[in-house]
């Protein structure tokens, strides 16, 4: 699985007093969109932290194209941009519902020890859970 998708309604707490979601939201959907490819996957972040793996975002980019708005209905697109080595790389594409791109995102994120606090290359279940798709 390479890419995966999500749908979230916006919340009027998302929004500001013209009903137009606020652009710091737009980094929760992407995690939202992020977490759910990985427990699509077979992975959640719970697991991968008990058992001492930290993967926090090193790098964010987020194009915003046009207002999302209250109580709109978003499809948040998830695609895993190549196999991950010390990182992984996500691409996000945020629709409306008229299907109109509204936002691109990009987000990279490194695999942490917990115990060492060092970078550390992609866990192998992650890696032979990903070994079958076609880059």
């Amino acid at each position: 699985m390479r890419s995966h998708e999500i749908k979230t309604r916006i919340r009027y707490a998302e929004t500001d007093q013209m009903g137009v979601v606020y652009h710091g939201n737009y980094v929760q959907f992407i995690e939202m969109g992020r977490t759910e490819w990985l427990r699509a996957l077979g992975i959640s972040y719970r697991e991968m932290e008990e058992m001492g793996v930290m993967l926090p975002v090193i790098s964010i980019q987020i194009n915003y194209k046009k207002s999302a708005f209250y109580d709109e209905v978003l499809t948040v697109q998830t695609t895993l941009k190549k196999l991950p080595s010390v990182k992984i790389e996500f691409d996000y594409v945020i629709l409306n519902e008229s299907k109109e791109i509204i936002t691109e995102a990009n987000t990279v994120l490194a695999f942490i020890n917990m115990e060492t606090k060092r970078p550390m290359k992609c866990p192998d279940y992650i890696l032979e859970k990903l070994a079958e798709i076609d880059f």
